[in-house]
């Protein structure tokens, strides 16, 4: 995709610009800049490009993003129809007939569901609503909240709801028109789902200043949407606990819940761990989704339930116009809120001002805090260059498919309970309420490298062989340096091979660390010992960032793939050619021997291939001759 984008200024712009706050002297500096620039529209001038694209605006129409990574795009229209295919890759039906006949699955929208067998009618029972599956894919679980209402909780159930993210919850439009689908929501007598959680993260104070002053405020939270805090909350993976007794259903039935967020990434496992699906959808879309309680439903066709005299209530019904959108923009945005606001933004709070801060010319490192600790880039260096080596007896710790992101690699998420780095955090007197984030302890690598490829949808087929050839989802490897290769966990197997001064070797699919460009994906690869990574493409970022924290990223022949070499990651592993980098020239091409070990099947034979060197330009040999970016940096300065 592109990397760069240049959008004209004109007159609009400068207008936000004195919304928001700009002394008219940098109004005045950005007009007199653009026009320098040439990049000022002038309708009656039009620039000559080498290519034109045309979009007719009457083609767009609404859509959402799912299951897993942001580019699925699917119209809102499809939306019903693409879940019922998508389900069956994440949930399996249930083979009981204990729970509801799926006989009339069909036949009744998620707020009308059928009888659940052994309870009283309807009219005499608590509230009792179906969240709604495709017949071939359901999995219905009776939950019963803590009130006594009782429902129906199945596969694609919306059991969060969120808008969140910096970019669209600064966008007024979409915000106050999320405000007033939840106004015209309450008017009908509608509400969110209960197995529904739901979480509202402004943009800025300035969002928060504009629903107090139109009153939206109060609607929004009238379907559960109050404001958690500004910031990255759920698109970060934030998003904490969902409802207790959804939870407990998700994970004592295997259910493939969703989410839907106004965020701008849904990677796998990214969102919460209990979710299997992540939808992106704009902040009106969230809470339409949250009033619909599931992924298997039509807005066109589906009622999201009755208003208060019986009639059912579509979408549309509540959906705002755009004159009414821009009324409240217009009586209730002005230039005063953005400089109240941001008067003072980098003041910070009281708790914040009140930190103690020490003089010394250098940072003090705290050897007793589990946030912030020295990692060791530059333990063991010197000035002079350490020659680059071959690759020797190195094994294998992933065997990975397609699409593995950043987020696969070094989640971002809540830090599970009983993995390596939660074991760290409890042998560090950190108490499990009190484990936090990934992201909010990336100050501390050795939390870090503990979660790297710690992902619990990550996919490493180098485990079947130990799982009766089923693949299973989390961080996972098999550790060659124990008799028979048993099934461990990534960090355990790589401090084992660190231990032997055995180096490591993952192999990937295509579109390799696409993603966000998270520089622990990385940092994490590197430090857990991995010297090279072999995969059929990159993501531009991420080849770069492994390069720069000194691993070696290698391409497959062309057309060819681990799986198609023969490779099953039970090899020994030797890169030969590498050490050409030594004499100021980057090799093409390195050779690539996979010799089969005491682990690998009988008859296994030995695979040679020659990998594409994807260290691209003179500045990335030069990092990689010193061993990463943040060597070189220390070197030049020095």
């Amino acid at each position: 995709g592109s990397t760069c984008a240049i959008f004209p200024i004109d007159d609009v712009t400068l207008d936000y610009l004195r919304l928001t706050g700009r002394s008219e002297e940098a109004v005045a500096l950005v007009e007199a800049y653009a026009k320098e620039q040439k990049l000022w529209h002038d309708p009656s001038h039009e620039p000559v490009f080498s290519e034109y694209l045309e979009l007719d605006l009457g083609t767009v129409v609404p859509s959402i993003a799912g299951p897993k990574r942001p580019q699925d795009r699917i119209l809102l229209s499809e939306a019903k129809s693409q879940f019922e295919q998508d389900i069956l890759n994440y949930a399996t039906p249930s083979t009981s007939d204990d729970l509801v006949d799926l006989e009339g699955k069909h036949s009744f929208p998620a707020s009308d569901p059928g009888q659940v067998p052994g309870e009283e009618e309807p009219t005499t029972r608590p509230v009792h609503i179906n969240s709604g599956a495709p017949a071939n894919a359901s999995n219905p679980v009776p939950v019963t909240t803590p009130a006594g209402e009782k429902y129906i909780l199945d596969n694609g159930a919306v059991t969060l709801a969120a808008i969140t993210s910096c970019t669209n919850t600064s966008n007024p439009s979409v915000m106050i028109a999320a405000g007033l689908v939840a106004r015209k929501a309450l008017a009908k007598g509608l509400k969110q789902k209960p197995w529904v959680k739901t979480t509202l993260g402004p943009g800025s104070k300035v969002v928060t200043d504009y629903y107090e002053k139109s009153g939206l405020d109060k609607d929004l939270e009238g379907l559960g949407f109050y404001t958690v805090g500004y910031g990255c909350t759920i698109c970060i993976g934030n998003s904490g606990p969902l409802i207790e007794e959804v939870s407990s259903a998700i994970n004592e039935h295997d259910l493939a819940v969703t989410a839907v967020l106004s965020g701008n990434r849904n990677f796998e496992g990214r969102i919460s761990p209990d979710v299997k699906m992540n939808y992106l959808a704009s902040p009106p879309l969230v809470i339409a989704y949250a009033l619909a309680g599931s992924m298997h439903f039509d807005f066109d066709t589906d009622p999201l339930g009755k208003d208060t005299e019986g009639n059912d209530v579509f979408l549309k019904d509540i959906w705002p116009t755009p004159d009414e959108v821009q009324e409240i923009v217009d009586s209730s945005i002005s230039r005063d809120q953005f400089i109240k606001q941001y008067a003072t933004v980098f003041d910070g709070d009281e708790r914040w001002r009140n930190l103690p801060t020490p003089d010394d010319d250098t940072f003090q490192w705290d050897e007793k805090s589990t946030y912030v600790r020295k990692a060791p880039y530059f333990d063991g260096m010197t000035m002079e260059l350490t020659p680059v080596r071959d690759i020797q007896g190195a094994r294998v710790m992933a065997t990975l498919g397609d699409s593995v992101t950043t987020d696969h690699i070094s989640p971002a998420g809540n830090i599970k309970p009983g993995t390596p780095a939660a074991q760290y955090l409890t042998e560090h007197g950190v108490d499990r309420k009190d484990f936090n984030s990934f992201g909010s302890r990336r100050g501390n690598h050795e939390v870090m490298i503990r979660g790297t490829f710690a992902n619990i949808r990550l996919k490493n087929a180098l485990v079947k062989a130990v799982n009766d050839g089923q693949q299973i989802e989390g961080g996972f490897t098999r550790d060659f340096t124990q008799a028979d290769g048993p099934q461990s966990y990534i960090y355990d197997a790589c401090m084992n091979y660190a231990e032997q001064g055995t180096p490591l070797v993952v192999f990937g699919g295509k579109e390799y660390g696409s993603g966000s460009s998270r520089d622990w994906a990385a940092k994490g690869t590197s430090l857990l010992g991995v010297k090279a990574v072999i995969t059929e493409s990159f993501e531009r970022i991420h080849r770069s960032n492994l390069i720069g924290m000194g691993v070696v990223p290698l391409q497959f022949p062309a057309g060819e793939s681990w799986e198609s070499l023969g490779l099953d990651g039970t090899e020994v592993i030797s890169i030969t050619g590498l050490e050409e980098l030594n004499n100021g020239v980057t090799p093409k091409t390195v050779h690539v021997t996979a010799v089969p070990s005491e682990h690998s099947p009988e008859g296994k034979q030995v695979v040679e291939f020659d990998a594409v060197v994807r260290i691209d330009t003179p500045g990335e040999a030069d990092y990689y001759r010193n061993g990463g970016i943040l060597q070189y940096v220390l070197r030049s300065l020095v």
